[in-house]
């Protein structure tokens, strides 16, 4: 884990309301999502989990998409987001099937980083994910 500072930029994509405990059910929006992405995932798609009720127990949005300039038009059916600048702990997963090095990212960063800022945290899919049985992908969590 690194922590690094970001400059604010925008998320354009699809986006959905949801918590993590309906993700652990067959309710969950997220798969759905990914199920039509607006671009294949190794060119530079963003997951990013923002608009927090209150921490992980809470329901967040959540927009799969790509970076978008400011101030371009958003096509129908999607939406902009801006990830706020500010300190961000950098995880990078192991290599493997995606679905599951996200997943044990996530359980690492749980159990590992208490002072998060649940305000924005966000994967990122480049070409190290091109093979989606064989991927690396970062995730950027807002600390305070």
């Amino acid at each position: 884990m690194n922590i690094v500072e970001i400059e604010e930029f925008q998320v354009i994509g699809i986006a959905a309301r949801t918590s993590n405990a309906r993700e652990m059910t067959a309710g969950g929006v997220i798969p759905k999502l990914w199920a039509n992405p607006p671009q294949p995932p190794h060119s530079g798609i963003i997951a990013l989990y923002t608009d927090y009720e209150s921490d992980e127990h809470g329901d967040y949005t959540f927009l799969l998409g790509v970076r978008g300039a400011p101030g371009s038009a958003v096509p129908g059916g999607m939406v902009r987001k801006t990830i706020p600048a500010g300190r961000y702990a950098v995880f990078t997963s192991e290599r493997g099937p995606v679905q599951k090095v996200v997943i044990e990212t996530w359980q690492r960063i749980w159990s590992e980083l208490p002072s998060r800022s649940f305000v924005a945290d966000f994967e990122v899919y480049d070409q190290r994910a091109a093979d989606p049985g064989d991927a690396v992908v970062e995730i950027y969590v807002g600390v305070k």
